[in-house]
């Protein structure tokens, strides 16, 4: 199966042919902005597999890295570009944040001038170890740094021969968090677009069943808009972690906390209340 986006590679700096990006993601517009529980769509053959097995072979060490360790998120790390040395892996990911990509995303979610983040906040290369899990969540919607809103995640999943015991499947919940509405594997070259919002939950909950000696490996890269009030406009969220019914998942109190002083404590007493909490 040829790939979706292909790379023109023709003066040795490889790059994304915009009106190629354009016809593909017109292609799947209808497809993408009617899917449940929110507009999303999963493309199988997203890039060139080669690509993809050179960036999947150059993760960092990790020896010297530090991973989210705690009940909401455990054994995961993330690595921006100017920790990866192969070039090929870095063009990539600069190739997902240029014009010709950014068409291919407007083109297919009908959202006009979005902007990607030079900063990889929260973005580039994901990595969880086995036993590892990311509960289900709502990201946060502000780039503090840009001052922009977070409208678009892009995954492309980096897992050779990724069996299906192993788990590690990215879970689409329904608004109400009654349930998840899609389960999606992260194998090799399976790419997934997703509108991001306050209610957009997601996550792979599970602890990862695969062997010591693989991990769950993919790319990630976010994308935003300039809102026409500013950002002030907007309820201010950091990653908004759920619990889903009939588990043990445990509550993010610090981030219901944190919400909890934006929207109803007056701004020039928040950091009063910040520093009484922490003596509770």
């Amino acid at each position: 199966m040829d790939p979706l986006l292909t790379f023109d590679d023709r003066d040795g700096a490889p790059r994304f042919e915009e009106a190629q990006c354009r016809a593909a993601g017109a292609g799947l517009a209808e497809h993408y902005r009617t899917a449940e529980p929110f507009p999303h769509i999963v493309i199988d053959g997203f890039l060139d597999p080669a690509i993809l097995r050179t960036v999947a072979a150059a993760y960092p060490d990790r020896a010297d890295k530090s991973a989210f360790d705690r009940d909401q998120e455990r054994r995961k790390y993330q690595y921006a570009p100017e920790e990866i040395d192969d070039a090929r892996a870095r063009n990539l990911l600069a190739q997902l944040n240029a014009r010709p990509f950014l068409a291919f995303l407007e083109e297919l979610t009908g959202i006009a001038g979005l902007v990607p983040d030079p900063y990889f906040t929260g973005g580039g290369l994901h990595e969880t170890l086995t036993g590892g899990h990311l509960g289900v969540h709502a990201d946060f919607n502000v780039h503090r740094i840009m001052r922009l809103e977070r409208r678009l995640n892009l995954l492309i999943y980096l897992n050779d021969d990724w069996r299906p015991e192993w788990g590690g499947d990215l879970e689409l919940w329904d608004k109400a968090m009654t349930g998840p509405v899609a389960s999606i594997a992260p194998v090799l070259g399976r790419a997934v677009i997703f509108n991001t919002a306050l209610d957009s939950f997601h996550g792979h909950p599970s602890p990862l069943a695969c062997p010591p000696d693989r991990s769950r490996r993919s790319i990630a890269t976010y994308y935003y808009t300039a809102p026409e009030h500013g950002v002030a406009s907007l309820p201010s969220r950091t990653t908004n972690f759920r619990m889903r019914p009939g588990t043990d998942d445990r509550p993010d109190r610090r981030v219901a906390f944190e919400h909890f002083v934006r929207d109803w404590i007056p701004h020039r007493l928040q950091p009063l209340a910040r520093r009484l909490n922490r003596f509770r």
